[in-house]
C-alpha cells in the first residue's frame, strides 16, 4: 500500500492488486476490460496487459473477498474469463 494525495491536498491510502483475466488478446479487449473494471466503486486505476491478461487494479482500500467476487462478475459480464488473484 502507498499514500496518495489528490489535487486538492487530501490524502488517502490505496492498494494495488493483480488479477488474471483470460481472453485479453487485443487493444479492443484491453479497452473493454479497462472500462468495465474502472466503473466499479472504489477503483482508482486499471492497467490491463494485452496477451498476458494481467489486470492490476488500484483501489481506495485493500480489496476483500466481496470485491473479488464483484470483479469476477464484472469481467464475466464483459465477456472474459476471471481466473483469480495473482498478487495483493
Amino acid at each position: 500500500m502507498s499514500d496518495c494525495c489528490t489535487p486538492d491536498g487530501s490524502c488517502h491510502t490505496t492498494a494495488r492488486t493483480t488479477y488474471q483475466v483470460e481472453g485479453v488478446g487485443s487493444a479492443h479487449c484491453q479497452g473493454v476490460v479497462t472500462k468495465a473494471v474502472g466503473a466499479l466503486d472504489d477503483v482508482r486505476a486499471v492497467e490491463v496487459e494485452i496477451g498476458t491478461g494481467l489486470v492490476t487494479v488500484t483501489t481506495a482500500a485493500a480489496p476483500d473477498e466481496a470485491f473479488d467476487q464483484l470483479l469476477a462478475k464484472t469481467v464475466d459480464e464483459a465477456g472474459y474469463g476471471f481466473a483469480g488473484r495473482v498478487s495483493a
